[in-house]
């Protein structure tokens, strides 16, 4: 029995070995998990909240252009490319969070196994995980310099935004109501005002004409009604016309003529008596009704003023000059 007993001593020391290294190794382990995720989530939180920030200040800068009249192009592309930038770090940002809170309370859950084998799965696992969350982070970082880098490049924008003036909130005179869908049509106005308020060269002689066609009850109308009510548009000419396709007729067309003369000489002293005529017809003009308004309009109506017809699809785009 005794020898038997010297015997199995060397087996026990060995198995208490194998135990101790066991042991130790995992108690390192988790001593350096421990210690790289209290380093790591402090980066983690400052990356977080600085993206928060930086999406805030961008959304500030986008929402203060989108109520402004802006007519310079270049602008314009540094609203979009801001824009794009934002929506890509929202997007990351939720990404990241999605990904690492969930990692986040599956550790806090994780029941500790006693298990070797078991322990060294677990392991691995957060291995994968870990590499999950760090690839996660740098494209958060990556989205985040991005978005920094464009919010810089805006600052002459900011400054400039104050020196545009606002847009002109009318809620229900710039949406199209079409069954039980609302379309609203403010990029069709600006096009309009645009046109409106663009100043030709002096000595031009021909008076430019703005067609604005569609099919009936697409909001023509509605939309030309508002441009024209617009306090700018007031302000550039000294007289909005409204005709309808009727008044193109030989008879009337002679009355208008007439009126117009006699605006004319009574605009001689104004240097600024621009006149804007807004020809509404049912169907298409007829184009030798047309002709004869234009040619008499360019005899009447100073330099500047200009015309927009409203009509059908088929031939009335050939009116504009």
């Amino acid at each position: 029995m005794a020898r038997h007993w010297r015997l199995s001593v060397p087996n026990v020391i060995i198995q208490f070995l194998h135990i101790q290294d066991s042991v130790l190794g995992e108690l390192a382990s988790r001593s350096i998990n421990f210690f790289i995720s209290k380093s790591s989530k402090s980066k983690v939180l400052d990356v977080e909240d600085s993206m928060q920030r930086s999406l805030l200040r961008a959304r500030v800068i986008i929402d203060e252009a989108a109520g402004r009249h802006i007519t310079n192009h270049a602008m314009l592309q540094q609203v979009d490319m801001l824009r794009d930038a934002m929506y890509q770090g929202c997007y990351r940002l939720d990404a990241f969070r999605h990904l690492y809170h969930d990692d986040e309370e599956n550790t806090k859950d994780q029941v500790v196994s006693h298990s070797f084998s078991l322990s060294k799965v677990n392991y691995l696992k957060g291995i994968c995980s870990s590499n999950r969350n760090t690839q996660t982070l740098e494209q958060l970082q990556d989205a985040l310099d991005n978005l920094s880098s464009i919010i810089l490049d805006v600052k002459e924008l900011v400054v400039f935004l104050t020196s545009y003036p606002c847009m002109y909130r009318q809620p229900y005179s710039m949406h199209l109501l079409l069954g039980n869908c609302m379309f609203g049509h403010q990029m069709e106005a600006e096009l309009v005002l645009n046109f409106l308020l663009h100043t030709q060269p002096n000595g031009a002689e021909e008076l430019e004409v703005l067609p604005v066609v569609g099919p009936g009850r697409a909001g023509k109308s509605t939309l030309v009604a508002h441009v024209c009510n617009d306090e700018r548009v007031r302000g550039h000419f000294s007289e909005i016309m409204f005709l309808s396709d009727d008044d193109l007729k030989d008879e009337k067309l002679t009355f208008l003529v007439e009126r117009c003369m006699k605006k004319h000489q009574n605009s001689l002293l104004n240097k600024d008596g621009r006149m804007l005529v807004v020809v509404e017809a049912a169907g298409d003009i007829n184009v030798d009704e047309w002709k004869r308004l234009y040619a008499a309009a360019k005899r009447c109506m100073r330099s500047g003023s200009k015309f927009i017809s409203q009509a059908g699809q088929t031939r009335s785009q050939s009116l504009g000059r």
